[in-house]
């Protein structure tokens, strides 16, 4: 049996590689794991050796202290891998498959499975619906940004590529499918992005630049992005957006004038659609821009988005923020314009994108060069002994996704 090698949450601020246990068909006790889980048993799943484990901001999040995360966490939700070992339970997926793995674990038995709502499994957490790998309070299931890792249920979960050839030479863009690109389609879809669309993005870090690519390939007409980091910005304007700095002041001004509209009211036209690609560690605007205000995109997105349009909001909000900025910020409560919102009849989508819900045709648009998500988030990939590195840089606000290589495989 061969070791294993995982990126492991030390603390505020610090994550470190260190040897872990190689995956058993057994849940085991450790950080996280929720009691009512250890001694799971697991003969559906399967042991991938990871090929691409990308880092996220929800990642960072954890990383920054921002969350109840306890040490010795292994981190990683974004997994592709092949497949080289499978339990006895397992029919259709094969020793040497090359899948993408959906970030939320989910049965395929439950009620909101069968409706497709796989982000709210309700059969893999014992704390509340929804589950992830490598993730605070998401039922202790061990990341994946590590050598090798567990999947469960994997028939159902495991997205089998086509063509082995054809994965390995577009893997950077299929890396993408386990979170971002998904996630930020939801947030468009959400939002009611189709032809002809104009979209306001909130956040140009890597879903915000997956959200943009996922309008175009919606049909918007306009793609406008915000955010404080101008190496963000220039990356979003590198595919064809048009983009706002927010320390320039109301993003609703800047957005008038791209669109060539008046002044903003209740009730007349600015965007069709709005995505918050940002979460609860926004900051404000204008002269707030390095403070921070947790209920400043949500509400700016109310501002800007047209009576009777959307709002998709695939970004993170978190129960418990030791971080908060107030007692109500800490466990998730903001002050929010909600009447604004109400008077122009918006509907708002929230909660972890339902990643098997769009997985597969995005793989199809992306093997059949329909969209290059790699490029248009930068994705790099990096040794998995450079984690730490990656996350720092990250943190600091560098516009490229990071996709860790433990074996070496990525060109």
């Amino acid at each position: 049996m061969p070791g294993n090698r995982a990126v492991v949450y030390q603390g505020a601020g610090q994550v470190e590689v260190r040897d872990t246990d190689y995956p058993t068909y057994e849940l085991q006790d450790g950080p996280g794991v929720n009691k009512e889980n250890v001694g799971r048993k697991v003969p559906h799943g399967v042991i991938l050796k990871t090929v691409a484990s990308n880092i996220c901001g929800s990642d960072q999040h954890m990383v920054r202290g921002r969350t109840t995360a306890p040490e010795g966490l292994v981190l990683g939700h974004e997994i592709t891998g092949e497949v080289v070992d499978v339990g006895p339970d397992v029919e259709f997926i094969k020793v040497g498959d090359l899948c993408s793995v959906p970030f939320n674990i989910s049965c395929g038995r439950c009620r909101n499975c069968k409706e497709r709502k796989t982000g709210v499994c309700l059969n893999v957490n014992p704390d509340r619906p929804g589950s992830a790998y490598g993730y605070v309070d998401m039922g202790g299931w061990v990341g994946g940004q590590a050598e090798y890792v567990l999947v469960p249920y994997a028939d159902w979960n495991l997205l089998k590529f086509p063509d082995r050839d054809q994965a390995m030479e577009k893997i950077l863009d299929l890396a993408m499918l386990t979170d971002i690109f998904p996630t930020g389609y939801h947030g468009c879809v959400s939002a009611g992005v189709t032809s002809g669309s104009t979209v306001y993005i909130a956040g140009a870090g890597p879903v915000g630049l997956a959200a943009a690519t996922s309008a175009y390939l919606l049909g918007a007409a306009v793609v406008i992005v915000g955010d404080l980091n101008e190496e963000r910005l220039a990356q979003a304007r590198s595919f064809g957006c048009e983009t706002i700095n927010v320390a320039d002041g109301d993003p609703a001004d800047q957005v008038q004038q791209i669109l060539g509209h008046d002044a903003p009211a209740i009730g007349q036209p600015l965007v069709d659609s709005a995505v918050d690609a940002v979460g609860f560690e926004a900051r404000g605007h204008g002269e707030n821009a390095r403070t921070e205000m947790p209920a400043t995109v949500l509400n700016s997105l109310m501002t800007v988005t047209r009576a009777g349009g959307a709002i998709g909001i695939p970004g993170l909000y978190v129960t418990g923020d030791p971080g908060g900025i107030d007692e109500a910020a800490k466990v998730g409560s903001l002050s929010l314009r909600l009447g604004l919102g109400w008077a122009k009849s918006h509907s708002f989508v929230t909660g972890q994108c339902p990643v098997m819900r769009y997985n597969r045709e995005l793989m199809m648009a992306i093997l059949h060069d329909r969209v290059q998500i790699a490029k248009n988030v930068n994705a790099t990939p990096i040794r998995l002994d450079q984690a730490a590195q990656g996350y720092a840089d990250f943190d600091k606000g560098a516009a490229r996704k990071y996709v860790l290589d433990p074996h070496g495989v990525i060109a």
